[in-house]
């Protein structure tokens, strides 16, 4: 059977818990074989983001190009794209060479607080990158800034999963791990059908790559021909329970352990 390939668009985090780094782990530990188009480097830890480098937006469309030109993934997502002229660069090379299963991590802020996206670059994302996806996962605060409101509860995530789909995604999966209380609650609007995922709260501080793990193992699951349901559903189990098993590393926020059991169908 060939194997599954993915890719990956986004940002290297020289700590390696966020970023391409978390992105190809979980493709791994999910079957898949990854790609990747880098489109930022970070000087990154646990602690904070200190230094960052963009790739020229020329450079990083024929990444895309060359990946997707060989070895054709069966899906893709994007995660830390910095700037409007990379979004722009990226909207428009996953058109030209017909990327699908697009997984959208609308990466705008590190779990360290410091931002990842330029603020011109916000409408860019929901203008370009949205209604070009399979899925976006956007947490509180990101969903916030892309449909312009407030959410306190999951009745307000509710009201943003449907609106952001209003405004053209195929699919939003709002994650309320910022949100207070002693369960995490994520919901999912395909459109149709409204679903919601309870979990206990985890008391840690290692959350370091929580969104770009969580984007990634949906798109590996995409990438294996899962359904969208199962695809979110094997993602949030995985990355509860890297969260829950994480190795305690840093001195900040540390990152998951990507060694977990994959429990899906046909993990």
């Amino acid at each position: 059977m060939a194997v599954p390939v993915a890719l990956t668009i986004a940002g290297s985090d020289s700590g390696g818990g966020a970023g391409i780094q978390a992105d190809l782990k979980t493709f791994q530990a999910f079957g898949v074989f990854g790609t990747s188009a880098v489109t930022a480097l970070t000087a990154q830890d646990t602690v904070g983001v200190h230094d960052v480098h963009t790739v020229p937006p020329d450079h990083v469309r024929k990444q895309i190009e060359a990946v997707a030109g060989d070895l054709g993934p069966a899906a893709c997502k994007t995660g830390m794209l910095a700037t409007a002229e990379l979004v722009a660069t990226v909207a428009s090379a996953i058109q030209a060479t017909g990327l699908a299963r697009y997984v959208l991590d609308p990466v705008m802020v590190a779990t360290s607080g410091d931002r990842l996206l330029d603020e011109d670059a916000q409408s860019a994302v929901l203008e370009r990158l949205l209604p070009l996806c399979t899925l976006a996962t956007p947490n509180v605060p990101e969903a916030e800034l892309l449909g312009g409101g407030r959410i306190t509860g999951e009745a307000g995530m509710r009201d943003m999963a449907e609106a952001l789909v209003e405004r053209g995604a195929a699919a939003v999966l709002v994650k309320g791990g910022h949100l207070e209380g002693s369960q995490v609650v994520d919901v999912l609007y395909d459109g149709s059908t409204m679903q919601v995922w309870r979990r206990p709260r985890l008391d840690t501080v290692s959350t370091h790559g929580t969104g770009c793990t969580l984007s990634a193992a949906i798109a590996a699951g995409l990438a294996r021909g899962w359904p969208l349901l199962s695809a979110v559903e094997t993602a949030l189990d995985y990355t509860h329970r890297a969260i829950a098993e994480a190795p305690g590393l840093g001195r900040g926020h540390g990152p998951l352990n990507h060694w977990v059991e994959v429990r899906g169908p046909g993990g």
